[in-house]
């Protein structure tokens, strides 16, 4: 059996078959041959209802460095991603998209740090071409909201065009998770990492197959996956609610019943009401909290995450 490649090439395409050979001989193949290593590329065809496969299957038929991993149906591109992790054998993996947009000019930077000692290379995007103004901002947004309130942190504006070390890509391989967000599990396994910024150039060809609908659904399965504060907040919600009316009518009470309305404020039977419904509403909202710590632990224990993540390259005499 030959010896593992230095560097694999995992590219998850879907739909690309008007771009994946400019994409690959045009751009890519002349970047990993000027790297001057041994390398794998393997594209992970998620369902293409185009050409796409069988133009890719034709790349691999004249090059026994190009392998082709077809799903039996469209997954989606995390899952997607995942196939391409788990059939790489190089000693470091470089993800990234078929489209262009992740430079494969940029190869040699990534292989770079690697080798100055860095188990994750994060690609951050500085800017994007023809990038929408709903997605830059709803972007920003994202970013700003799930690193001020999850508890965690994400790299702004980071891809999914990242470099992981081999023993990164085991420790990945075994996450269970189904609703999985790859930068993420990466993010949340550690190791020592580093950030390198690239400005992303425009697609070869055709039309972005993420919608607006979808990128949503990934910032929502992110939050979900990486943060157990959505179940809390409703529960600090309530105690405010319940602090505030019971503060407001014990003071109603005095001045109203006690002191004989001294203020002349001249509360009525409704707002009485009102403040004594807004009393039970934060006590519903507390106990939903109070169901929500159990749910949290529920979440946790299915995700079926390792405990820990041991980095063997770093430990000594184990």
């Amino acid at each position: 059996m030959s010896a593992p490649p230095l560097l694999s090439i995992v590219v998850p395409v879907y739909n690309e078959a008007a771009g994946v050979n400019d994409f690959h001989y045009g751009h890519l193949l002349p970047a990993l041959i000027e790297l001057g290593e041994t390398f794998e590329v393997i594209y992970v065809d998620d369902g293409s209802t185009d050409a796409t496969r069988l133009l890719v299957e034709m790349i691999a038929a004249a090059d026994e460095r190009i392998r082709v991993a077809a799903l039996a149906r469209n997954f989606g591109k995390e899952i997607a991603t995942t196939a391409g992790i788990h059939q790489a054998r190089g000693q470091a993996t470089l993800i990234m998209d078929g489209d262009g947009q992740h430079p494969p000019s940029e190869v040699h930077r990534f292989v770079e740090q690697w080798r100055s000692g860095a188990q994750v290379v994060v690609g951050v995007r500085t800017g994007n071409q023809r990038e929408g103004v709903v997605k830059k901002w709803g972007s920003r947004a994202f970013y700003a909201l799930f690193n001020a309130t999850s508890g965690a942190e994400m790299i702004p504006r980071s891809t999914d065009f990242r470099l992981i070390d081999s023993e990164v890509r085991e420790a990945f391989k075994a996450f269970p998770e189904r609703q999985r967000i790859t930068r993420a599990l990466i993010d949340w396994l550690g190791f020592d990492r580093v950030i390198l910024e690239f400005e992303s150039p425009a697609r070869i060809a055709g039309e972005a197959t993420y919608s607006v609908r979808q990128l949503v659904k990934l910032a929502v399965n992110s939050y979900v996956s990486l943060s157990l504060k959505p179940l809390y907040f409703f529960g600090w919600v309530g105690g405010l609610i319940t602090a505030l009316s019971l503060i407001v009518g014990l003071a109603v009470t005095v001045e109203q019943f006690l002191l004989g309305d001294p203020l002349q404020l001249n509360f009525t039977g409704s707002a009485l009401l009102g403040i004594f419904i807004s009393f039970l509403v934060g006590l519903v909202l507390m106990s939903q909290a109070m169901l929500a710590v159990y749910v949290a632990h529920v979440h946790e224990q299915t995700q079926g995450r390792p405990l820990f993540v041991l980095n063997r390259s770093r430990s000594v005499g184990l």
